[in-house]
């Protein structure tokens, strides 16, 4: 493919450009923190059922905790295209206040302290907008399963829990990082969850303090021993959260210490989550404690070739645009860490928007155009592959 394939690859009108802007914003004033997905999901089903397409909603709740599935809507291409998938997550990360949507300065943000929402409605406006100028055009080049997933802030599981055997796309993209429209992510890391639960022994802090052995005391030793951050250009550590003790004057019975591991070499990420368990429990020795540590690989990380027919597509439909395609390894993960293990090749194609998780977070409206061009651009130049 070469950029030359989607020079007549279509673009959004200003009237459906304006239409998702105006979705976008109300997408994100719909709170839809990880397992509470329902009302957006209805959201996105209220929107496909006038464009004539029926969605599904697999059983995946019963797994994740959601009170919602994951939905999957399908648009039948000409006879003998190939199927694509696009996909977008339903969830957002917890918010700590209401979302109202402001423009100022050609960006959105909220006009509270608190996330906007972009990370991933950014992606969901614009593949519902592609879907409606398709759909408007009579109809799409190949054959789409549109994918809406749950809990991919929740380490994926959402996506892990779908049925791949459900799906009949040769190749995938999901729209979820929060970078400049034009970076292809190429790698992303294995992630390993460490989990240390202290054991120690109570005691009064101020009368009897030595008969005690302080859980709290053990996990801040093993924190000193474990190195975290980045550790080399592939690789991180990380602990996120610690919590243990009942009251100043005990000596704390109990610490949870939650880690994590990533590396794109899986194998440094295993050697990392085993060095961390290494440091806890030499630590819980040394303040006379018990440890109990659970290592759970949450995702598995991949290497995508640029001759891969998602990742040539995108570039292609970048080059049309006049963007230069970059080739990324990323530190974050995506539902393409679960769809890529389940045999189903997956590309995660950054949606330009910026500070994702953060309360400052915002986005673009020459970002959320872009999207949308790219991705019927992605749509028309997998047609030509």
């Amino acid at each position: 493919m070469t950029g030359a394939v989607t020079a007549q690859a279509p673009r959004a009108s200003a009237h459906e450009r304006a239409r998702m802007l105006e979705l976008f914003v109300r997408l994100c004033e719909i709170e839809s923190e990880s397992r509470r997905e329902r009302a957006v999901a209805d959201a996105v089903r209220a929107e496909l059922g006038p464009l004539g397409i029926e969605v599904e909603e697999d059983a995946s709740a019963s797994q994740t905790g959601s009170n919602s599935g994951n939905l999957i809507a399908r648009i039948p291409g000409p006879e003998g295209a190939r199927t694509i998938m696009l996909c977008a997550h339903l969830d957002t990360v917890p918010l700590d206040a209401p979302v109202e949507v402001v423009r100022e300065d050609e960006f959105f943000a909220n006009r509270n302290e608190a996330i906007l929402g972009a990370d991933n409605k950014a992606a969901i406006a614009t593949m519902l907008a592609a879907v409606r100028h398709l759909i408007g055009a009579g109809g799409a080049p190949v054959g789409l399963e549109l994918v809406f997933t749950t809990c991919e802030e929740l380490t994926l599981l959402g996506a892990l829990a779908l049925d791949r055997g459900s799906l009949r796309s040769e190749f995938g993209f999901v729209f979820d990082h929060a970078s400049p429209v034009g970076e292809l992510i190429v790698a992303s890391p294995t992630y390993f969850s460490v989990i240390a639960d202290f054991h120690g022994r109570a005691a009064h802090a101020g009368i009897r303090p030595e008969d005690g052995h302080n859980a709290i005391a053990a996990a801040a030793a093993a924190f000193e021993r474990i190195e975290i951050g980045r550790l080399d250009p592939e690789s991180t550590a990380n602990a996120g959260r610690i919590e243990g003790g009942t009251a100043a004057n005990v000596v704390a019975e109990r610490c949870r210490l939650e880690l994590e591991a990533r590396s794109i070499d899986a194998a440094r990420a295993a050697d990392i989550a085993h060095g961390m368990v290494d440091a806890l429990t030499a630590a819980a020795s040394e303040h006379q404690c018990d440890v109990e540590t659970m290592v759970e690989e949450r995702f598995r990380g991949f290497r995508l070739a640029r001759s891969e027919p998602a990742v040539l597509a995108a570039a292609s439909a970048l080059e049309a645009l006049a963007i230069e395609p970059e080739y990324v390894a990323s530190g974050g993960g995506s539902d393409a860490n679960a769809f890529i293990p389940a045999g189903l090749p997956c590309l995660n194609v950054a949606n330009g928007t910026e500070r994702n998780h953060q309360p400052d977070e915002r986005v673009a409206v020459g970002a959320l155009e872009a999207t949308l061009d790219l991705t019927l651009g992605i749509v028309a130049a997998s047609a030509a592959g």
